[in-house]
C-alpha cells in the first residue's frame, strides 16, 4: 500500500510539470453553454451515426465526417439554437465518399472535414494506415462524394520513410486559413524522429503543423507545435495525449484541441483542453527532415479552457472522445458560437455518447472570424 501511494504521489508531481493548468484567457474567452447528446441507436440510410471524428458548419448546415474506413462517409444536419441551447440536431443527409481511380488504392481513415464554400467542395483528411504502409492523405471531395484529388505531402509523412510518422498519428485536424489560400493541417503524433510520444512524465513531444496551398495541393509553411504531457496516470498500461482539431481564428493565431485519454477510467478517461496559440514568431521547419537535436522557435500556447471544469454539466459527467471543432452561428447574444463533437468509437472500448457541445467564443483583441 506504502508502494502504491508513493507511486501516485510521484505521478502527481511529475504530471502537473508536463500538463497545463493555468487558464489564460486575457486575449481569447470560452463558455460552455451546452451539451446535446444524440441517441446511441441513432440511424440514416442504414448506417449508424458514430465516428464523428471531424465537423464543419457552413450555409447554416452541419457536415460531420465518419473515420468508418469500411464506408467513408458526410452526414449532413441542421442545427437549431435557441437563446444559449441546442433545441435540435436533424440528421437529414449522408454522402457516401467514392474513390477516383487513382485514388483507389488510398485509405480513406477520415478525421476532419472542411466545407469550401466558394469552390462547392470538401476537403477532407485521412491517416491512413501507417501500420499497413498506406500514406496519409488530404483529399478534395465534391459534394456527390466524388474523392478527385490529393494533395501533395511532403516526404516526411509518407509511412515508408525514415520519419517514421506513428500509426493513428498522423493527419488529425485542419482548417482554412485566414488569407483563404491554404489550408492547415495538424498530426496527432509526433513523427518517431521528431519526438517521443507524450508521457505522463515532460517530455520533448512536438508535432507539426503544415499549410498547404488549395491551388497546387503542396505545402508552403510548416511549424512545431509542443504537446501537454498525458493527463491521468494510466490504470491498463496505456495512455496517449494528441491534438485532434485546429482552428485558426486570426493571422498565424489558431485555437487548438487536444485529447488526453488514459486506460482504466472507463468512461471517464479523457481529458480534453483548447489552447490559443500564437504561430507568428515561429521557424518555418517545412525543410527540416526530423527535429531531434534541431534548433528552431515552435509556437507558444496558453491554456483557456479544460473541460474537467465543467464535467457536472455532462451527460453521466462524461468528457468523451472530443474530436471535431468549428465555428457555429452567431448567437442571440451577438457572440459567435463554437460547435465541438465527440468520435463515440462505436462505443468499442467503453460506454461513449454521440456529444454535442455548444460554447460561446470572445476575442478580446478585436480580430474576428469571418464565415
Amino acid at each position: 500500500m506504502k508502494k502504491i501511494t508513493l507511486l501516485c504521489l510521484i505521478s502527481i508531481v511529475l504530471c502537473s510539470c508536463a500538463v497545463s493548468r493555468k487558464i489564460e484567457n486575457d486575449n481569447v474567452e470560452l463558455r460552455f453553454l451546452d451539451e446535446y447528446v444524440l441517441p446511441a441507436d441513432t440511424r440514416l440510410e442504414n448506417t449508424v451515426v458514430g465516428g464523428l471524428s471531424g465537423i464543419d458548419y457552413k450555409n447554416d448546415k452541419l457536415f460531420m465526417v465518419c473515420d468508418d474506413a469500411g464506408n467513408p462517409r458526410i452526414y449532413l444536419a441542421d442545427l437549431s439554437i435557441e437563446g444559449k441551447k441546442i433545441k435540435a440536431i436533424t440528421l437529414d443527409q449522408i454522402i457516401s465518399i467514392k474513390k477516383s481511380e487513382e485514388l483507389e488504392n488510398k485509405v480513406l481513415d477520415l478525421e476532419a472535414i472542411r466545407y469550401d464554400k466558394d469552390r462547392t467542395k470538401f476537403i477532407v483528411t485521412s491517416e491512413g494506415a501507417i501500420k499497413d504502409g498506406k500514406d496519409p492523405g488530404i483529399y478534395e471531395v465534391s459534394i456527390f462524394g466524388r474523392a478527385n484529388r490529393s494533395y501533395t505531402i511532403p516526404e516526411h509523412f509518407k509511412a515508408n520513410t525514415d520519419q517514421r510518422p506513428r500509426n493513428n498519428g498522423v493527419f488529425e485536424g485542419i482548417t482554412e486559413s485566414i488569407d483563404n489560400k491554404g489550408y492547415w493541417v495538424a498530426m496527432e503524433l509526433p513523427l518517431e524522429k521528431d519526438g517521443p510520444k507524450p508521457k505522463i512524465y515532460p517530455s520533448r513531444s512536438h508535432v507539426r503543423m503544415t499549410k498547404f496551398n488549395k491551388e497546387t495541393g503542396k505545402a508552403t509553411k510548416q511549424f512545431a507545435y509542443k504537446l501537454d504531457g498525458v493527463s491521468k496516470l494510466p490504470i491498463n498500461f496505456f495512455a496517449v495525449n494528441g491534438v485532434t482539431e485546429i482552428l485558426e481564428y486570426s493571422q498565424d493565431r489558431f485555437l487548438v484541441l487536444e485529447r488526453s485519454y488514459s486506460a482504466g477510467y472507463g468512461s471517464h478517461g479523457n481529458t480534453v483542453k483548447i489552447f490559443d496559440v500564437d504561430a507568428s514568431q515561429v521557424t518555418n521547419i517545412l525543410d527540416k527532415n526530423e527535429l531531434k537535436g534541431e534548433k528552431y522557435k515552435k509556437a507558444e500556447k496558453k491554456l483557456i479552457f479544460n473541460f474537467k471544469s465543467v464535467k457536472d454539466q455532462l451527460t453521466k459527467e462524461i468528457i468523451d472522445n472530443i474530436e471535431g471543432m468549428c465555428f457555429g452561428p452567431t448567437l442571440e447574444n451577438g457572440e459567435r458560437s463554437l460547435i465541438l463533437v465527440s468520435d463515440n468509437n462505436f462505443n468499442s472500448f467503453a460506454e461513449q455518447i454521440n456529444q454535442f457541445i455548444l460554447m460561446q467564443i470572445n476575442i478580446k483583441n478585436g480580430s474576428s472570424v469571418t464565415d
